[in-house]
């Protein structure tokens, strides 16, 4: 703090900022080590504020250059340092925000822009594949030769081009785990770290999925095959294998098509608001999981309950059947003629009663305050763990 402070002797200032940065380059890293707390004062000693004011306004300086240079002119880790840290409230410090925002609007966005254009563009070119031309190919459009080749050419760019991509990028990083022996252990299984990550565990599924598609596409099945109705239509994915595999085709369409946004997902980091509520979703999600969980013990002792009572009524038969009425009543998807008709069995309308007054009102009431007290507990650090997602991109 003395060495921060700015001192004057007639017409001679006396400031240590360069002496200490001097002395110790990773000063920033040895307190984040080994003492966090007195961080705030080393980053208070780094702004100069004015005593006077100007229209109700304070000139304010920032000497940040030894956190953005090095003693050799190249790019100071002072920003991996914090990101690797973990610490929200450090990361909404005025001066880690400054600097943080400097490198962003300098040039990280932009870099981090070109990386996200290749995604960009697979997922266009997927969504015009699987979603877009592909929406009336059973229909009138099935007729038409250049429909048909684009759906193709499309598909071809996805699974000769982009899968590849994936999946050596996959190769590569588990190459680099391997040569830093950098394993984590999930249930007794070694796996390479980072598969840890959400963008790689979502980006290894997509990789999956996409070779999946690649064996499963009817269109190859397709290929020198007559279609459904006896014609001969080039490229065309009726026909009768084709038709076999494309249910399940579709289901890891959709697959595909859900990773794919997901993925996009990291681009809130141009807004630290968007980025905080995104994060924040992430850090609720263990009170939705407990509530879920919860739902589904309550839904199947209530379905082995009412299917004991051997009451004559064919949505409570079996078990199966029993949950996935159930089920439907919790999401309001049971019509008026289906209550009648329970309420016809007092037996059976008793345990239907406590099953809706115990899951819509006690456990929905139970959730809104669960999801209130995590975000009232994490609302102070939402906009510094935006900054530190920020900080690993740049």
């Amino acid at each position: 703090k003395d060495l921060l402070t700015i001192r004057a002797d007639r017409d001679r200032y006396y400031y240590g900022v360069d002496l200490l940065f001097d002395r110790h380059p990773d000063i920033v890293r040895r307190l984040l080590l080994d003492g966090p707390v007195l961080l705030p004062t080393l980053f208070d000693g780094l702004i100069w504020r004015s005593r006077l004011t100007e229209r109700g306004r304070r000139r304010v300086v920032y000497f940040v250059r030894h956190l953005l240079v090095g003693s050799e002119g190249e790019f100071a880790k002072t920003i991996d340092w914090i990101a690797q840290s973990g610490e929200p409230k450090i990361a909404c410090h005025p001066v880690v925000s400054y600097i943080i925002d400097i490198v962003w609007n300098g040039v990280a966005a932009r870099a981090f822009l070109y990386r996200k254009a290749w995604l960009l563009t697979t997922t266009m070119v997927f969504m015009l594949s699987q979603t877009i031309l592909n929406s009336g190919l059973h229909d009138e459009v099935s007729d038409c030769l250049w429909v048909r080749a684009g759906i193709l050419a499309c598909r071809c760019f996805i699974y000769m081009v982009s899968w590849p991509s994936l999946a050596m990028a996959h190769i590569q990083r588990g190459r680099m785990d391997v040569k830093t022996n950098n394993f984590i252990n999930i249930f007794g299984v070694r796996l390479p770290a980072h598969l840890v990550e959400f963008n790689s565990m979502i980006s290894l599924s997509l990789c999956v999925i996409l070779f999946v598609m690649l064996t499963l596409c009817p269109i190859v099945h397709c290929l020198g095959q007559p279609s459904s109705d006896g014609t001969h239509l080039l490229f065309t994915e009726r026909c009768e294998e084709g038709d076999y595999y494309l249910p399940t085709y579709a289901f890891f369409s959709m697959c595909g098509m859900l990773c794919y946004w997901a993925l996009l997902a990291d681009l809130s980091v141009f807004s630290n608001r968007v980025s905080a509520f995104v994060l924040m979703l992430g850090h609720v999600l263990s009170e939705i999981g407990l509530f879920l969980l919860g739902l589904v013990f309550l839904i199947f002792s209530c379905a082995c309950a009412t299917v004991a009572l051997k009451v004559d009524e064919h949505n409570f038969v079996t078990i199966p059947r029993a949950a996935q009425t159930f089920m439907q009543t919790f999401l309001d998807m049971t019509s008026a003629e289906e209550y009648d008709a329970e309420s016809r069995y007092p037996i059976l309308f008793a345990p239907i009663c406590f099953f809706v007054f115990v899951t819509k009102i006690y456990m929905v009431s139970l959730l809104v305050a669960q999801l209130s007290g995590a975000y009232k507990a994490t609302f102070s650090d939402m906009l510094g763990w935006a900054r530190l997602k920020r900080a690993e991109v740049c």
